[in-house]
């Protein structure tokens, strides 16, 4: 036996026992005649004693440690003379009696402790070394405790588990699939699924009724902090059901996870707000309600700007601003620095008109072209009092919307306004079913192709496509959108439809899908169901925004694993079975 206790277990009231215990070294410590070695393992840190004149061999055993040695000690548990009430075990020590070097280590790259000198991609390339860090640890004993409730209330809800199938056929679902040869198949591929979607529909038809899965999903796509070319998906279906059926269930989730993780209640229900609504009042689908600076149009429904002369309100499609509270007495370097946030590529804004209400009154970067009546009226417009500050942008209405939800967002941050042990979460409803691409004029799925107009608009998908409202959803917490989903097409003649306003050919569709379309000929229910990003949720309720700190072993920016160094070439005779030439 290894042990007879673990690091992080051992109290006062254990003194006077012999034990043995085994770990990591996480450093050393010489006081004279004295040696004091923290052992580490997954469960905590135990201080260990070597004394000279008990044992001198041990004690220079014990200083010829290195980081990270792994040792097994046999000794007995005293109380300590200098306590740590820092430490759940900084009232023991152990004085030890034998100790044995189970494996020496290398010098490790970086510090091992709660706070390291490795940048992301050394602690990504020796990431078995990151994960004995106890503050990485705590990210993946939450990740297990959110896993488990998930499984124990989906299955109280009568869900069934079902796992579907890695390997399966390409399918346009939004993102690029990852392919794999087949050898017995020379010439056809498999892809990676990008989600379970048409399996659980298909599950509904052979009449599972509730179906969930916490699943591997891949997508070739670009990446970000929350965004992996590999995640996990809490993917779930539900038969004979409507819209408000499937907000209830997974709201409950919701709450369930609130509660039983975080302690949180959520006694009302989840607010709930139309996609036009969030692009009218936030610019994104996703707004972080934790903070204010609604934006307000001064251009509709009523003008108050233009017809004054200035040319960049005049020749705007759309003129709107936030109102940042408490901001007036901002400098005019700090007002510069906001300007240069929204100049960048990425963003792509040409500037920001500011008006700052003062002890001198109401003042603007554009008072020549309006009187100071007129900056009165967009003051109360915007229920604007004396020390707050208005940030006025204009362009194009798509454009400039989603240019100033990405300053609101950084004035949020800026202010300390996204609080993240603060969550506001709400339903966001009612997507356009289809967008259209502006150069081709072809149109496309915002959600996927097996999404449900709702009811009343169904007689306008081919006629009308552009009107058409999608049955759809998506759960947004603190402007993370944490999952979303659909009532489903059950119907062959509408899912046909569909294929055909996407721009199928009847051949290309039977060639895709024709599993599904002959499905819908057996008796297939009325269904639907949500995805949820699990990565995203763990995050989210770990107050961190890079989902890679929640995945044991993710992939850098440009999708590669540093530590195995993948992806990476395969040899010749791999690639002739596989009847593939690389040029």
């Amino acid at each position: 036996m290894y042990r007879t206790h673990t690091c992080g277990e051992l109290r006062l009231s254990d003194a006077g026992k012999t034990v043995t215990l085994s770990g990591w070294v996480q450093r050393t410590r010489d006081l004279g005649g004295m040696t004091f070695v923290d052992l580490r393992d997954r469960y905590g840190i135990t201080q260990l004693t070597f004394n000279t004149e008990s044992d001198a061999v041990l004690r220079e055993t014990a200083r010829s440690l290195g980081r990270e040695f792994v040792v097994q000690v046999a000794g007995t548990v005293m109380e300590r003379q200098s306590k740590n009430a820092n430490m759940p075990t900084g009232e023991v020590e152990i004085f030890c009696s034998a100790i044995t070097v189970l494996n020496s280590a290398k010098t490790p790259p970086f510090t091992i402790e709660e706070e390291t000198d490795g940048g992301d991609e050394l602690r990504m390339k020796y990431r078995y070394l990151d994960l004995r860090r106890a503050i990485v640890r705590k990210n993946f004993e939450l990740r297990h405790r959110m896993a488990i409730e998930v499984r124990n209330y989906l299955s109280a809800q009568n869900f069934l588990e079902v796992e579907t199938p890695v390997l399966i056929k390409s399918t346009p679902e939004g993102a690029r699939d990852f392919v794999v040869p087949s050898r017995m198949n020379q010439g056809e591929f498999y892809a990676l699924p990008q989600s379970p979607q048409t399996f659980k529909q298909l599950l509904m038809v052979a009449g599972f009724d509730r179906y969930f899965q916490l699943v591997k999903c891949f997508r070739d796509e670009d990446l970000r902090a929350d965004r992996q070319p590999e995640f996990t998906q809490i993917d779930c279906e539900m038969a004979f059901v409507e819209r408000e059926d499937i907000l209830h269930a997974f709201e409950g989730l919701a709450k369930h996870l609130f509660k039983s993780i975080l302690g949180k209640d959520f006694s009302e229900p989840f607010l709930r707000m139309s996609y036009d609504e969030a692009m009218r009042d936030y610019g994104c689908d996703k707004p972080d309600l934790r903070f204010g600076m609604r934006f307000e149009s001064l251009t509709a429904p009523v003008d108050l700007v233009r017809g004054k002369g200035f040319k960049v309100f005049d020749d705007a499609e759309l003129v709107v601003g936030i109102n940042a509270e408490g901001c007036a007495n901002w400098s005019r370097k700090q007002t510069d620095a906001l300007i240069d946030f929204v100049k960048r590529p990425q963003i792509g804004a040409t500037g920001i008109v500011f008006v700052k209400w003062t002890a001198e009154g109401v003042k603007s970067t554009v008072d020549k072209f309006y009187a100071p009546e007129q900056l009165q009226q967009w003051a109360a417009y915007f229920g604007m009092k004396q020390g707050d500050l208005l940030c006025i942008m204009a362009g194009g209405t798509d454009k400039v919307r989603k240019q100033l939800n990405e300053l609101r967002l950084h004035l949020g941050d800026l202010l300390g306004l996204r609080d993240p042990k603060v969550f506001k979460p709400l339903w966001v409803v009612d997507f356009p079913l289809l967008e259209q691409d502006v150069e081709s004029g072809r149109w496309h799925a915002m959600h996927h192709p097996f999404t449900s107009p709702i009811p009343e608009h169904t007689h306008l998908l081919e006629s009308d496509p552009g009107t058409v409202k999608a049955n759809a959803y998506d759960l947004v917490i603190n402007g993370t959108e944490i999952g979303g989903g659909s009532i489903r097409i059950h119907d062959r003649s509408m899912q046909e439809a569909m294929f055909r306003v996407l721009g199928f050919t009847d051949e290309e569709a039977r060639y895709k899908f024709g599993f599904l379309l002959d499905a819908f000929e057996y008796g297939a229910p009325p269904h639907g169901g949500a995805a949820f990003g699990f990565d995203r949720w763990v995050a989210l309720f770990g107050g961190r925004s890079d989902i890679r700190e929640f995945i044991a072993f993710p992939k850098n920016n440009a999708g590669r694993d540093v530590m195995i160094d993948a992806p990476s070439r395969i040899d010749e005779i791999q690639l002739k079975e596989l009847g593939i030439t690389v040029k």
